[in-house]
């Protein structure tokens, strides 16, 4: 590096520093004040406020509960994206900690609230060198992640990569399986697809001692569910990835009655494109096999939702140059495999070149280990400086090359 760019790389880490006490007291507020998707309304009001603050041109309910800032810098150059998301979990938290979830059933389990407060501290840090500042950033608070189809679509179609357009895309996710200190990059394939599925099976109802003179439908739906397993095990190639879960069945009224409905959902996850495709047809084949056998019927409604996240390859060297020289090369942890798990960060990396990271949370030494989407799930607070001075430094890095990669 230059001179001069070392200089702005301890002033940003000082900056951060200073932010230290600050960001954590936010992170806390959020996490104790958790809204599920579609219903951030306190936190986007308070993104929108912090944004103001810090000079940031804002643009509320972009796609929902939207956010937008923008900031521009002093001097004409690349324009840069960084996405965080605001929604939480239906699920009750049941840290015993200060800052554990004041809404019954609601709770942070996955990390939104580090990863809006990582975005507010970037934009406090970019926004104090903004004179400085070669191009524009553009700051995109998503609500609804965690829900199909998912906010990013919205934002998207309600002009969130419009005016100014970015040229590439951030984003990070807390990552358990990484300890503090530590970010996780890849190229290519980061996340699983994943679409959902109902299928509700109709038999006829009667007697349960007589079950012969009726169509079970709990019985049609079991042997359907076994059957669809034979998907993944017999007509996928195991090297491309696919994970198909029922997660919720429901059937019947009472002991002695057989069934004559029976509803299941699930979802699906797959790493290849033609997997993806090929999956509901092949549910559709044993649904069409199983209900001729057995002289039942069935609906069957199959939704796809968010793609794979594609880390850019450019992108992502960019990352890994930035996070070795703001943290050291010891902070870079390469990832092998893509997790199947999905993120409609998906949508924003289809349209604009992208990379994804994973922030390191976990802390054994402090009993910080909770996997995500647990009732106790936790960050060693450490982790908001580490993801601030990481996504800061690849947007300065981007920047000062004239935004070029």
């Amino acid at each position: 590096m230059k001179l001069a760019d070392d200089r702005m790389l301890e002033e940003i880490k000082e900056k951060v520093s200073s932010l230290n006490a600050r960001l954590v007291n936010i992170r806390r507020d959020i996490h104790s004040h958790p809204e599920l998707s579609g219903m951030e309304h306190r936190t986007s009001q308070l993104v929108a406020r912090f944004l103001r603050e810090c000079g940031i041109d804002v643009r509320e309910g972009v796609g929902g509960y939207g956010v937008v800032g923008v900031l521009k810098g002093a001097k004409q150059g690349g324009v840069v994206g960084i996405r965080a998301d605001m929604d939480a979990l239906p699920m009750d938290d049941i840290k015993d900690k200060p800052y554990a979830s004041k809404v019954k059933g609601v709770m942070h389990a996955c990390g939104h609230d580090v990863h809006t407060t990582v975005l507010l501290g970037v934009a406090m840090v970019l926004s104090s060198i903004k004179d400085r500042l070669r191009g524009t950033v553009k700051f995109i608070f998503q609500p609804s992640e965690e829900s199909g189809p998912g906010g990013a679509k919205s934002m998207i179609e309600d002009g969130a990569l419009e005016e100014p357009a970015p040229q590439i895309m951030l984003a990070l996710h807390c990552y358990p399986e990484l300890e503090v200190g530590k970010i996780g990059c890849k190229d290519g394939v980061m996340t699983a697809s994943s679409d959902r599925f109902t299928i509700t099976v109709k038999g006829r109802s009667g007697h349960a001692s007589r079950p012969h003179q009726t169509v079970d439908a709990i019985l049609v739906a079991s042997m359907t569910i076994s059957a669809i397993q034979h998907i993944v095990s017999r007509r996928t190639d195991p090297l491309h990835h696919a994970v198909i879960s029922i997660g919720t069945i429901n059937g019947g009224t009472a002991p002695n009655i057989i069934a004559d409905r029976v509803e299941m959902k699930g979802t699906v996850r797959t790493l290849d494109k033609d997997v993806r495709q090929k999956i509901p047809h092949y549910i559709e084949l044993i649904l069409k096999g199983i209900t001729t056998a057995t002289d039942a019927t069935y609906d069957f409604h199959y939704e796809f939702g968010s793609p794979s996240v594609m880390n850019n390859p450019r992108v992502t060297d960019l990352a890994r140059e930035a996070i070795k020289e703001a943290l050291g090369s010891t902070a870079l942890v390469e990832l092998e495999e893509p997790q199947m798990g999905s993120e409609d960060f998906a949508y924003f990396a289809e349209r604009v070149p992208a990379t994804f990271l994973r922030l390191g949370t976990a802390n054994p030494r402090k009993g910080i280990t909770s996997s995500l989407h647990t009732p106790d799930f936790d960050v060693d607070e450490d982790a908001i400086g580490v993801g601030v001075t990481a996504l800061s430094w690849i947007t300065i890095k981007y920047l000062l090359q004239g935004g070029k990669i």
